[in-house]
């Protein structure tokens, strides 16, 4: 399982969403979100961008680049 995967099943649990749900709030298929959480398929970028929206995390952390989900917050 890719980070990428992992993350977004951790942050999808955290949520409380089912699939489905998750799916729905980013505009694609639940066939194609679970594509992108078993590993199966890597998302687009838009799709990255409105996971990381969906679940208020940076990019950077959902894609494994990153172990600060909010690196904005070492800003302030």
């Amino acid at each position: 399982m890719s980070k990428l995967s992992e993350r977004m099943l951790a942050l999808r649990k955290e949520k409380g969403f089912q699939q489905k749900i998750a799916a729905a709030e980013i505009g694609i298929s639940l066939r194609e979100y679970q594509r992108y959480e078993y590993g199966q398929r890597e998302p687009t970028a838009s799709s990255i961008i409105a996971l990381a929206n969906l679940y208020g995390v940076s990019a950077d952390y959902l894609l494994g680049m990153s172990d600060n989900p909010h690196p904005e917050d070492q800003n302030t």
